[in-house]
């Protein structure tokens, strides 16, 4: 399928561009770090992470998640937490849904906008350590070893098809494509293909597509409505997002909106990419184009809140620019990011930036 939608928008002036691939860069990391310690869509339900910023009075949500008030919360998180909460964050720690967009900036940079599935399989294998992939990414890594080639790569031995590891890698396909959401969504499925089928496919796509669009959309809602006309109108990925969009409209609240979601996605899991692509477009719709509640309402939100966190502030980022994000979610990222890819730990945010505004065709 080719992704169809709107024409491409007029290209923006250099200084406006860098910005926004900037923000977007810290917008995913911040994003990151904000979920990271709540990683457990199991465990950390809305319910519980509420009861956790109430108890540290920490509500409304506008920073790092706050260190936790007692053991027995603390025994909960993510290993992570202790860098990842407020007055300890050092820099970014590191995270597969950073590894992603570090990996796919470095595929466009080795192979252009012209790259195969199978050269996503190579630098994988190049670059990214076995033992930092995980579900679909572990089985495609496994199958990329023993010979396969894609398709085989995503489907054989693989239960975790549709699952959210292909949405993770999309950002930098929507970076290097600013008003292009149609060129941003193709790109995003030729790496989904090693590894996701399906709606696993068409998230990449749409999150791609999402980020794209963002940098010349008016609101997130605008962006929201442009990335949908890139994935399959009869797919449950995009029945489910309208459904999300409608509530909203409806003027149902944030919450009554995320419980009649999942009252309605009932059985997919909190890694399938269905409800939790429901999560961020709803963060985004109550969010009001506003960084800090949009990232806040996001990891509020439940199920994968490190990925949903990243995917959310990519978006946020771009539509406010670096310059307008409030100081509290830059600061402590202290322009340093932590990396498993192969020559690039330590590397400088504004450097990853650079180098994607690098690749954008004029």
């Amino acid at each position: 399928m080719t992704p169809t939608g709107p024409a491409t928008s007029p290209p923006l002036a250099a200084p406006v561009l860098a910005d926004r691939v900037l923000g977007g860069w810290l917008g995913r990391i911040a994003g990151n770090m904000l979920g990271k310690p709540v990683e457990q869509g199991e465990v950390w339900t809305r319910a519980r992470i509420d009861r956790y910023l109430r108890s540290a009075d920490a509500l409304p949500l506008t920073d790092y998640l706050p260190q936790p008030p007692s053991e027995e919360i603390a025994s909960a998180l993510r290993p992570e937490w202790q860098r990842c909460v407020r007055g300890r964050v050092r820099g970014s720690c590191r995270d597969d849904d950073v590894d992603y967009a570090i990996l796919n900036l470095h595929l466009l940079e080795t192979f252009g906008s012209a790259f195969s599935t199978e050269q996503v399989g190579e630098v994988w294998l190049l670059r990214l350590p076995y033992l930092q992939t995980f579900t679909a990414e572990r089985a495609a890594y496994r199958n990329l070893a023993n010979g396969l080639k894609p398709p085989l790569t995503a489907t054989y031995d693989n239960p975790y098809q549709e699952w959210i590891g292909a949405l993770i890698r999309a950002d930098v396909f929507g970076w290097t494509s600013p008003g292009d959401p149609r060129r941003a969504a193709y790109l995003a499925r030729r790496d989904a293909a090693l590894s996701h089928t399906g709606n696993g496919v068409y998230g990449a796509m749409w999150a791609a597509a999402l980020v794209a669009a963002a940098f010349t959309a008016p609101s997130a809602r605008a962006a929201l409505d442009t990335a949908l006309t890139t994935i399959p109108a009869s797919s449950r990925l995009a029945r489910v997002l309208r459904r999300t969009t409608s509530l909203h409209d409806a003027r149902l609240g944030w919450e009554e909106t995320l419980a009649t979601v999942e009252r309605e996605t009932a059985g997919l899991g909190w890694i399938h990419t269905v409800p939790n692509a429901a999560v961020i477009t709803a963060a985004l719709l109550f969010g009001g184009d506003d960084f800090t509640h949009t990232l806040a309402l996001t990891v509020r939100g439940g199920l994968d809140t490190d990925s949903n966190g990243a995917t959310a502030g990519s978006v946020a980022g771009v539509l406010c620019g670096a310059a307008a994000l409030p100081e509290q979610w830059t600061a402590p990222l202290e322009d340093r990011v932590r990396s498993a890819v192969f020559g690039f730990d330590g590397v400088r945010i504004s450097e990853l930036a650079e180098r994607t505004v690098a690749l954008i065709q004029p």
